[in-house]
């Protein structure tokens, strides 16, 4: 274990057990009432993959158990793509020759104007790495922005102090996403070549930063491909559930995102199968029933069709990964803003998005399978009350 990991991190007793599970041991895992990370570690198990109908039945039950048939939806807005960080895997990696820009303040609004027309009351603000372009003054007025018009404000940047985070909080943001990207430290010493990401240790203590300083939610996950996915999937759930314990009063959730074809042409060194992606989602429904998890457009249409419901109970729909995009003049049948094509966004986003349906026609696939799509879970009225008390 390296000398830049927390004591509570230490996944590779589980990776052996987990490489050495037998199918009693998955019966015992499914069977378990409060199952953690050794059940976990027997889900993940090649041998839990020739049952992976089974954790599918019982994963679906859980997720209904807690959910119901509801699919909360929510929309990233890129803000800037400025950056200076050598991440390898990434489409805004400063070394990748592109066109660079930001949205400026009219910008942000007319952005927000046109996702709020499309129903949206949850928005996602993203940006690379802290650039003069976009530093915190300049997230923080825009999660103002975002405040006075959606309901639930999130943002996925750059790591952050205690303090700038409270800033955060007092400007209406309601919570913060940070993946790890891979939990093993001389693989993401390779993969972030130069840069203040390749800080390990700071980006490791980002949400915990953040929960104390008054932040309500904290997304996590790891960027599945980098390294041993099974390895990052046990570290992740530690990472989580060492959250949980010392922040039982705030909300954690876990994204599975996968490597993406981006600017660039990096090749994952570990192939993430469709398969697999499920046993994971899976393993993590029956170890934490409760906790929120979330797929975003990188995925494809027919396995977000697949897992909605099975596990995920939450969603990214319409999204760009190019900085706006929205507010472009462009409108679908329906008379809303049009997705993009994928030629569009490959090799100008951050990473292709596989899933271009318009809104109308996502939402009917999931009522099709008699789920609800859910915009708004979440009332500024209580954003506001924490505000003040």
């Amino acid at each position: 274990m390296s000398a830049l990991t927390p004591d509570w991190l230490n996944p590779d007793p589980w990776l052996t057990r987990a490489q050495n599970t037998g199918t009693r041991a998955v019966r015992q895992a499914l069977a378990t009432e409060c199952p953690g990370i050794a059940e976990l570690a027997a889900l993940l198990s090649p041998a839990a993959g020739e049952a992976l109908d089974r954790l599918a039945t019982r994963a679906q039950f859980l997720t209904r158990r807690q959910f119901g048939r509801t699919i909360t939806l929510y929309v990233p807005l890129y803000l800037s793509d400025f950056c200076k960080n050598g991440c390898v895997y990434c489409g805004f990696a400063a070394d990748r020759r592109q066109p660079r820009r930001r949205l400026e303040h009219d910008d942000i609004i007319a952005e927000m104007d046109t996702l709020k027309v499309m129903g949206f009351e949850e928005i996602l603000l993203l940006t690379g790495e802290r650039t003069p372009q976009a530093d915190f003054d300049y997230i923080r007025a825009a999660v103002a922005l975002a405040a006075e018009r959606f309901d639930l404000v999130t943002v996925e940047v750059f790591p952050m102090t205690r303090e700038e985070y409270h800033g955060l909080t007092e400007a209406g943001c309601t919570g913060m996403t940070m993946y790890q990207e891979t939990y093993d430290p001389a693989v993401y010493e390779r993969m972030h070549r130069w840069g203040p990401k390749r800080d390990y240790q700071y980006r490791l203590e980002t949400p915990a930063r953040a929960l104390a300083a008054g932040l309500r939610t904290a997304g996590l996950g790891a960027l599945l491909g980098l390294a041993d996915p099974v390895r990052d999937a046990l570290a992740l759930f530690q990472h989580v559930q060492t959250l949980r314990k010392q922040y039982w009063r705030s909300g954690i959730s876990v994204s599975f995102p996968r490597i993406r074809p981006q600017l660039g042409g990096f090749t994952p060194p570990f192939l993430v199968s469709d398969r697999f992606l499920v046993q994971v989602i899976c393993a993590f429904r029956i170890c934490m029933p409760d906790l929120p998890l979330t797929l975003s457009t990188r995925e494809p249409a027919w396995f977000r069709d697949g897992i909605a419901g099975v596990g995920i109970n939450k969603m990214s729909i319409a999204s760009r990964t190019t900085v706006g995009g929205y507010h472009d003049g462009s409108t679908t049948d329906d008379g809303l803003p049009a997705c993009p094509s994928s030629a569009r966004e490959l090799g100008q986003g951050q990473f292709k998005v596989s899933d271009n349906r318009s809104i109308e026609n996502f939402c009917a696939m999931l009522k099709s399978k008699d789920l609800e799509p859910v915009f708004k879970n979440w009332d500024a009225v209580y954003r506001d009350i924490a505000q003040s008390a």
